[in-house]
C-alpha cells in the first residue's frame, strides 16, 4: 500500500496496543515510524529496473526478519523514553505494527515475499488498489481522535477505524471472489480456456473490478463493476508474443519477471528492442511496469541492463471516466 497508509496503519495499531500505559503521540508515532520502516528498500539499487521491482517487498517484508527486529527496535524505543518497564509491551506494539506492513502489502497485486529468506515467492492477494482511501480514512480519523481527545472516547475512534479497515479488506475479499465467479462464467459461455485469470480491483476503489485472462498465445482483458445491469464481459483480446516468448522465454530477466507477475506478462519487440510488460498493474495501452531489456546484441554481451519505461494515463481524462465506470456506465469504460 501507499506511504500514508502504512503510516496510518502504523500508528493506529501503536496506539491500539500502548492504550493509556503512555502517551498517545509516542504510540503514534513510533507506529508511524515502525509503518514505515519496511518500505526503506525502495530506495536500495540493486542493480537494474527489473531487479529493483522483484527485489522491493523482499527481506525487509519478510515475517522472520521482521520478528527478529521488533525487540531491537523495542529496546531503543523504551530506553529514548525512560519506559524500561514497558519493554514488553514496545516489542508487543512494534512487532504487530512491523508484520502487519506487509500483511496489507499481501492484500494489493503487486508481489509480498513474506517467507524470506526461506522462500522468494511473492504473495499477492490483490483483491485492493494499491491507494484506496476507503481502507485509508477511517484509520487516518481514528488516530486524530485518539491524538486530540486524549481519553478512553479517542482511543475507542482509534479502535473503530481498525475495525471498520478490517471490515473492509474482508468486504474486498469477498467482492473480488464475486467478480471472479461472474469473469469465470463469462469466459466459459464464450468457449475460452485460458491458463490464467487475474481479477483486481480498478484505481481507488473496490466496486469496478479488472480482469486479465492469459492463453499461451494472448491475453483478454475485460472490466466488470458490482453495478453493471448485466453480468456480460465485454473482452478486448490482445497478443502476448508468442513467437518473442518461444524465443527469448529463458532469458534470466524473462523467468525472473514471469515468477514475480506469476504468468502475466506480455512480450514485445520495436526497433529491435525487447520489451516485457506486467500486465496485473495498469490497463491497456498504458501500464506501470514496462521494460526495456534491449537488443539480442546488447543482452548476450551484458551491454544493457533493463530499464523502466511504464506510462500511466492522462489523469484528467482517466479519472471521470473510471468513475463513469464504476457507476456502471459502460461506455465510459
Amino acid at each position: 500500500m501507499d506511504s500514508l497508509t502504512q503510516i496510518a496503519l502504523g500508528s493506529a495499531v501503536g496506539v491500539a496496543v500502548m492504550g493509556r500505559r503512555t502517551a498517545v503521540w509516542k504510540a503514534a508515532l513510533w507506529g508511524a515510524i515502525g509503518g514505515t520502516l519496511p518500505d526503506l528498500d525502495a530506495f536500495i539499487d540493486h542493480g537494474d529496473a527489473i531487479l529493483n521491482m522483484t527485489r522491493h517487498r523482499a527481506e525487509s517484508h519478510a515475517l522472520f526478519v521482521l520478528t527478529l527486529a521488533a525487540p531491537l527496535l523495542a529496546w531503543i524505543v523504551s530506553r529514548v523514553h525512560g519506559e524500561a518497564a514497558l519493554f514488553k509491551r514496545w516489542w508487543l506494539a512494534l512487532w504487530l505494527v512491523l508484520i502487519t506492513h506487509p500483511l496489507l502489502d499481501t492484500m494489493t497485486v503487486y508481489g509480498t515475499q513474506l517467507l524470506q529468506p526461506f522462500s522468494d515467492y511473492p504473495f499477492a492477494v490483490g483483491s485492493v488498489f494499491i491507494i484506496d482511501p476507503a481502507y485509508t480514512v477511517p484509520l487516518i480519523v481514528g488516530v486524530i481522535a485518539a491524538l486530540r481527545l486524549k481519553s478512553a472516547r479517542g482511543l475507542a475512534w482509534n479502535t473503530a477505524g481498525l475495525v471498520i479497515s478490517t471490515l473492509y479488506l474482508a468486504w474486498s475479499v469477498g467482492a473480488q471472489w464475486h467478480a471472479t465467479q461472474v469473469a469465470r462464467a463469462s469466459l466459459q459461455n464464450e468457449g475460452v480456456a485460458v491458463d490464467g485469470l487475474l481479477v483486481t480491483p480498478a484505481p481507488f476503489n473496490t466496486v469496478l473490478w479488472r480482469f486479465v485472462a492469459t492463453t499461451p498465445t494472448q491475453y483478454r482483458e475485460g472490466f466488470y463493476s458490482l453495478l453493471d445491469d448485466s453480468s456480460r464481459i465485454a473482452w478486448t483480446v490482445h497478443e502476448r508474443g508468442a513467437d518473442l516468448l518461444g524465443q527469448h522465454g529463458n532469458e534470466p530477466y524473462l523467468a525472473r519477471m514471469a515468477a514475480f507477475s506469476h504468468g502475466f506478462y506480455s512480450l514485445s519487440s520495436t526497433d529491435s528492442r525487447l520489451f516485457v510488460t506486467d500486465l496485473r498493474m495498469g490497463q491497456e495501452p498504458h501500464y506501470t511496469f514496462r521494460f526495456d531489456l534491449g537488443t539480442d546484441a546488447a543482452r548476450a554481451n551484458g551491454g544493457h541492463r533493463p530499464t523502466l519505461e511504464g506510462s500511466r494515463p492522462d489523469l484528467a481524462t482517466a479519472l471521470p471516466g473510471l468513475w463513469r465506470r464504476v457507476l456502471g456506465h459502460r461506455s465510459g469504460g
